[in-house]
């Protein structure tokens, strides 16, 4: 095996991943929640698996890697990262009832 082989493999193995609940039920920490407006949203207007800005800058990970993308609102705190980094202007956060 490669050296540069052998890095690649030490950097994947320290990714972390995120445990959805790990603190317990979150979603109602906030009353501002981010929609997807699907017309607007690169992957699910394209049908192809690009951008996801809003899944990778996630800090909770509850943003679906799948078309159209999924926010678990369960867990959602409401913070605004996904609609801050949507490229597309596609996500906005909302008012809601808690």
């Amino acid at each position: 095996m490669s050296k540069k082989k052998k890095d690649y493999q030490k950097i994947l193995a320290s990714v972390q991943i995120p445990v959805i609940g790990e603190a317990g039920n979150t979603g109602d920490w906030s009353k501002l929640k981010p929609t997807i407006n699907l017309e607007k949203c690169i992957p699910s207007r394209s049908g192809k698996p690009s951008c996801f800005n809003c899944w990778l800058y996630c800090p909770e990970g509850l943003v679906s890697r799948t078309i159209p993308p999924k926010i678990n609102l369960e867990y959602c705190k409401g913070c605004g990262i996904c609609k801050e980094e949507c490229p597309a202007s596609a996500i906005k956060m909302e008012e809601v009832d808690i």
